[in-house]
């Protein structure tokens, strides 16, 4: 079993094909932590409402989570912008996990961490929604040719590779976007006086500083199948599930230490 501090979890888009939740159940199995963080699009509700699709390796990932709140791990539920709906019932609590629109984390070295999704932020997201669900959809068939062709790969022996994420990063217009994003983001953590951001949305799993902010992006459960960990000492990692998951679980400490 990993033990962490913290754990940030976001983009999982249960309820979809390009979901990869085997490989998110795997990660909660051998996973433990004092709290974690549901950073948005844990379900997706703009394709649950055309198509339902809801296999067992999903309905796992969920009772996986609220065994986890269950056992005493603190979940903090942040909804994204394919969740939405979730967001009709901000400060309750279900399952003992409350639903929160953002929230402060003050990591076990002192910094304050605003964690939320992003899509407040994307202007794309706020100003024309309709383009938004557009692009949405290009990037749902993308995701279905690369549930394919990772099928295929496994038939053949090899390991998970995301197709769709190597596309998206020879997009020019996507980078663009990425940058803007991420310097948005900067900003308002000044505006919140945090001393980083904690966010997904854009499934890029990055920790870097953006304008003397720490910016730290979780990923995703799609593509990257990443999330962002915090150690005892505060320190911040991204573990990225597909490629770390032997060593970590071979050698947790030496990992932890590299």
């Amino acid at each position: 079993m990993l033990h962490y501090r913290t754990l940030f979890l976001s983009d999982m888009h249960l309820g979809t094909r390009g979901c990869q939740a085997e490989l998110l159940a795997d990660f909660l199995r051998h996973s433990q932590s004092e709290t974690l963080y549901l950073v948005g699009d844990i379900i997706d509700g703009w394709e649950l409402k055309k198509k339902w699709f809801w296999p067992q390796a999903h309905q796992k990932v969920v009772a996986l989570l609220l065994e986890k709140a269950r056992q005493g791990t603190k979940i903090i539920y942040i909804p994204g912008n394919h969740d939405e709906m979730v967001r009709d019932y901000l400060d309750k609590s279900y399952g003992g996990i409350p639903v929160t629109n953002q929230q402060v984390h003050v990591t076990a070295d002192g910094k304050k961490l605003l964690v939320i999704h992003g899509d407040q932020f994307d202007a794309v997201m706020g100003y024309v929604k309709w383009l938004a669900k557009l692009g949405s959809a290009a990037y749902g068939i993308a995701l279905l040719i690369n549930w394919v062709f990772n099928r295929v790969r496994r038939i053949f022996g090899f390991s998970y590779w995301s197709l769709s994420a190597f596309l998206k990063q020879k997009v020019k217009s996507a980078v663009k976007h990425i940058n803007d994003f991420e310097h948005f983001m900067a900003e308002t953590v000044r505006q919140h006086q945090c001393d980083g951001i904690v966010c997904g949305h854009i499934h890029r799993a990055e920790i870097r500083t953006v304008e003397g902010i720490l910016y730290c992006n979780d990923g995703d459960w799609v593509e990257s199948c990443t999330a962002l960990a915090e150690h005892a000492d505060g320190r911040l990692e991204i573990i990225d599930w597909a490629k770390q998951r032997s060593t970590l679980l071979a050698d947790p400490v030496a990992a932890h230490l590299a």
